[in-house]
């Protein structure tokens, strides 16, 4: 068997971003203590209430403007480059819908949650960058129709899943940073790699509610710890180029 740079399956989660000033979602404090997400994460209340849900994206759309990638962004990155240069890869899939991944030179990012710098259109669901505020005014580019947050809401599909899941399959090992493994389908990956016997670990502040399942879980009071070195934190990930295995 020819030997080659791993690649990587990374999940992360708001946790990755918090340090940039974003917000986290069910941490004590986070957004979900200060809003009930049935009044504005959610088709029903788009429907409801869309002077609230349009208010509640631009304030973390002008939040999200004013950050900064952080050292874990950084370090992503830096991880992703090496090893595809090395002829491995680090598969970067979010739950976050910032930008920080990509500001920090990150590539390809799945945004599997939407991306809040972008607007869908509600006639024909096409996406155009969007940086400003938004609200019932707004209007897709070039065209009549009204706009809303390119955004998943609870009961909706998340996006590019079937992809998510053939990327997995392809990959040597998995790690989950910053999130809480309470979110599905996104925890559900978690099974997915410990079915597949793939080498895995967690880096986050607090273990996550499925990352007792994980074979390693790395804590420590900030996630910028785990940077430039933090995969070494995970012995299966040191040392020479793992093997390239045949997957069934």
């Amino acid at each position: 068997m020819t030997k080659r740079a791993p690649r990587i399956f990374i999940l992360t989660g708001a946790g990755v971003s918090a340090e940039s000033g974003l917000g986290t979602f069910r941490d004590v404090g986070g957004i979900w203590s200060q809003y009930r997400l049935e009044e504005v994460a959610t088709p029903d209340a788009f429907e409801r209430n869309p002077d609230l849900v349009y208010g509640f994206y631009n304030a973390r759309r002008a939040n999200l403007v004013a950050a900064a990638p952080n050292a874990a962004h950084a370090a992503l990155a830096k991880l992703q480059s090496g090893l595809r240069a090395a002829g491995g890869d680090a598969l970067i899939v979010t739950q976050n819908i910032d930008d920080l991944h990509e500001r920090a030179s990150a590539q390809d990012i799945a945004h599997m949650h939407g991306e809040l710098l972008k607007a869908r259109c509600l006639r024909c669901g096409a996406l155009a960058d969007w940086r400003g505020a938004m609200d019932a005014a707004s209007r897709y580019p070039n065209c009549d129709a009204a706009v809303r947050p390119h955004v998943v809401w609870f009961g909706e599909v998340p996006i590019g899943l079937d992809d998510i899941a053939e990327t997995l399959a392809s990959c040597d090992a998995f790690v989950s940073i910053g999130t809480s493994g309470s979110v599905y389908p996104a925890a559900g990956f978690v099974s997915m790699a410990r079915e597949m016997g793939l080498p895995a670990t967690e880096l986050n502040l607090e273990p996550s509610e499925n990352g007792l399942s994980l074979p390693i879980n790395a804590m420590a009071p900030h996630l910028q710890s785990f940077q430039p070195g933090w995969t070494m934190c995970c012995p299966q990930f040191r040392g020479p180029p793992i093997e390239a295995r045949r997957r069934k």
